[in-house]
């Protein structure tokens, strides 16, 4: 898909990622939505996104809430003409202390915004997207591909996510939008630095690795899942030696088909 002229949401777009993100579409000609709990730094990427030449919206949107995510994707229609560019890629983790000593209600809101929120972004965008197509990107997690002993629920949250994405890849023959999962390691964003502090502070620095991920590293990521036509149904993993395609599992005796 080629992002000139096409309209984007992107949950979480007020910081780290999802504000690299929105501004590299908005660069390259798209509109963008930025869906956002933090309306201060919302408005602030939409300002900067402006003064550069490009078209953006704030909308605050608690993506676990219906008609909130809803809302967000009609914004993009009514904005800006369409919704061609999901990127649900709004999370958080439990932080510490951890499982299970963590409150329940803590961990289950990872549940909430890291897997649920990525499956009602994905129903509610299916019908606006499918009378002419679109592309989806979830974002997954290094900690979903492998065992996360540092924080287990939101390993399984993340895990969730990319078998979701495995799971929609039909959805490129049948509804002619294609679903992929990015996957960074640890990424430098405001999420990820309280939590390293916070270890710090508790002396549990073991999980802390020596090379961190910059934002825009995994923002041109998503950009290639959403520009290759060829990807569907698959995750991209992202370390700082690169990005790597994840072979997509499939049931015995199935074959992957293409769109």
């Amino acid at each position: 898909m080629d992002v000139k002229g096409k309209a984007a949401v992107i949950t979480g777009g007020a910081s780290g990622i999802g504000r690299a993100t929105a501004e590299m579409l908005a660069a390259k000609g798209a509109s963008v939505v930025i869906a956002d709990l933090v309306e201060a730094q919302g408005v602030e990427t939409v300002k900067a996104i402006e003064a550069s030449g490009g078209h953006a919206a704030f909308i605050k949107a608690d993506v676990t809430d219906e008609d909130d995510s809803r809302r967000m994707l009609e914004l993009a229609v009514d904005r800006f003409g369409g919704l061609d560019i999901l990127y649900n890629n709004a999370g958080i983790a439990v932080g510490l202390p951890g499982y299970p000593r963590a409150e329940i209600k803590r961990w289950r809101r990872v549940l909430e915004i890291d897997l649920q929120a990525v499956i009602l972004g994905c129903h509610f965008a299916a019908s606006l997207m499918e009378p002419k197509g679109g592309v989806i990107i979830n974002t997954a997690s290094m900690a979903g591909l492998y065992p996360y002993k540092e924080d287990p629920v939101y390993g399984a949250a993340k895990a969730g996510v990319i078998n979701f994405t495995y799971s929609l890849a039909p959805w490129a023959a049948k509804r002619n939008i294609r679903v992929n999962c990015v996957c960074p390691g640890v990424v430098d964003t405001p999420l990820v630095r309280r939590g390293i502090e916070a270890a710090k502070r508790a002396g549990q620095t073991a999980g802390i690795p020596a090379k961190i991920l910059h934002p825009r590293q995994i923002a041109e990521a998503v950009l290639s899942l959403i520009e290759d036509d060829s990807l569907f149904g698959r995750a991209l993993e992202v370390r700082p030696s690169g990005p790597r395609l994840i072979e997509t599992p499939e049931a015995p005796g199935v074959r992957r088909k293409q769109p």
